[in-house]
């Protein structure tokens, strides 16, 4: 008789409590919660021959994003093509998915996992690895679309519906339906209130609405239900401080850099990215930053020649930068221009957008804010080829709006400006970058008129001068 996990997809198991605990350990994934890695672990322990427990601990280090996993990704995905002539059709697309993306075909490995979904559509594992590739890979339609060709088939009945409804939210908020993504995101948290990333779906919306005070209850007064013993904390922390930053309060940021988005010196990539982010920005005020570059610049100097995702590798740069390591920076770079000529999805996204952006950091450092914002100028409209969510990707509007106005390049800083207070007119930030962008074109205006009435002046002193003096016979 086949057996078949809680939400009845098959599984070629022979054990039950297998597949409970591969049930139970995609519960933690789906809910960032616990040690979802030990939880499969102890149940490979027990039956090595469990072909979706592979599948499992191959998708746990693909979603990491990050070269450090790679070798755990081989290992498990080589461990569940050893036992593919026992495995189903299903469980061999989980297993090609995972070695596509191993392979460096980012893009083919999240469309293997959809087409698992395609015939298995209850299939929790493959929606979360699916979700979270077009999360990388940038594709908001995706991050929408893809649930929603899978919903129909979940209800409250199915175990894990809430966490479904979660993913759905986020990807309607990335398409900007706000109103559907916050209802949305409140009926998945009904079903369960500890849902991180419902929670952060519905933070985003906020985020992009303008919503400062209202967005910071929701998150403080929720933080006990996504907070505890949660891997997904950290980056709820960095959206209350984002909602913090744009109310100019730069201590209760810096506060929750230090207590929330970085409260120890952890080495996860997804940690560091919200770090050096979270800092970009209040160096891009001008903030007082102590000496928190340095620490978190000496973590991603141990990852200077990984070049393995390009959104890390620019926020890496983003460290090397603000904390004057030029050798570091430079052999970044270096190592983007090689890794763009290597093939692979990532080689695109360094090709397309990786490199363009570690120059223009490069060139803000330097002062250089002119090329900083020829730089960025055609990148942005490109920019989501790299992944990341629209909050993310704001950081290069941002750095942007900042280097044209500290060039003095007065039009272009007053259009960013203004674009950006027309999309989110209760930001106080915004108002004060248009302010800066203003006064820059009246300045340049006064600095024109001086020097037009400076030659003006001239020109009526040689005028005078040459009508005093005799003609030359």
């Amino acid at each position: 008789m086949a057996l078949h996990d809680n939400r009845g997809n098959p599984v070629s198991a022979t054990r039950q409590q297998s597949i409970d605990g591969y049930d139970a350990a995609l519960h933690l994934l789906h809910g960032y919660y616990g040690d979802p890695l030990g939880a499969i672990d102890a149940v490979l322990a027990e039956d090595p021959e469990f072909v979706m427990g592979h599948c499992f601990r191959a998708a746990l280090m693909l979603i990491s994003s990050e070269a450090a996993a790679v070798p755990a990704l081989v290992q498990s995905v080589e461990a569940a093509e050893r036992l593919a002539g026992r495995a189903n059709d299903r469980e061999r697309g989980h297993i090609a998915a995972a070695r596509a993306w191993i392979e460096g075909d980012f893009e083919r490995a999240v469309w293997l996992y959809g087409s698992v979904l395609a015939d298995h559509p209850r299939d929790g594992l493959a929606l979360q690895v699916a979700h979270l590739g077009d999360f990388f890979l940038g594709q908001s339609r995706m991050l929408r679309d893809r649930v929603a060709s899978v919903l129909p088939r979940w209800h409250t009945g199915v175990p894990g519906y809430g966490f479904v409804l979660g993913m759905h939210a986020f990807g309607l908020e990335e398409m900007g339906e706000y109103a559907r993504a916050e209802e949305t995101g409140r009926a998945a948290l009904a079903l369960n209130p500890r849902d991180p990333w419902a929670t952060h779906a519905v933070a985003h919306v906020m985020e992009m609405q303008g919503r400062h005070p209202e967005g910071i209850r929701w998150l403080e007064d929720s933080s006990q239900d996504w907070s505890p013993d949660n891997g997904f904390a950290f980056h709820n922390w960095w959206h209350l401080a984002l909602q913090y930053l744009d109310l100019g309060d730069h201590p209760r940021v810096l506060n929750l850099y230090d207590e929330g988005v970085r409260p120890h010196a952890s080495n996860v990539v997804l940690e560091l990215i919200d770090a050096s982010a979270l800092l970009w920005r209040l160096h891009l005020r001008g903030a007082s930053l102590g000496d928190r570059w340095r620490p978190l610049a000496d973590t991603w100097a141990g990852r200077v020649d990984e070049t393995y995702y390009a959104f890390n590798d620019v926020h890496a740069m983003m460290a090397f930068v603000a904390d004057g390591r030029q050798a570091e920076a430079q052999r970044l770079l270096s190592n983007l221009e090689r890794r763009a000529n290597e093939g692979g999805t990532n080689a695109m996204m360094t090709s397309e957008v990786g490199i363009a952006l570690s120059r223009a950091l490069l060139a803000f450092g330097r002062e250089d804010y002119t090329t900083c914002a020829q730089l960025l100028l055609p990148v942005r409209f490109i920019a989501h080829r790299f992944g990341g969510s629209h909050a993310q990707r704001d950081l290069i509007h941002l750095t942007l709006t900042e280097a044209a106005t500290r060039a003095g390049m007065a039009p272009l800083a007053q259009a960013l400006a203004e674009e950006r207070v027309e999309i989110k007119p209760t930001s106080p930030h915004n108002w004060t970058l248009l302010q800066r962008a203003r006064m820059v074109a009246i300045n340049r205006r006064g600095a024109e008129e001086a020097q037009l009435h400076s030659v003006r002046a001239q020109h009526t002193a040689v005028s005078a001068l040459r009508a005093l003096t005799p003609a030359a016979a």
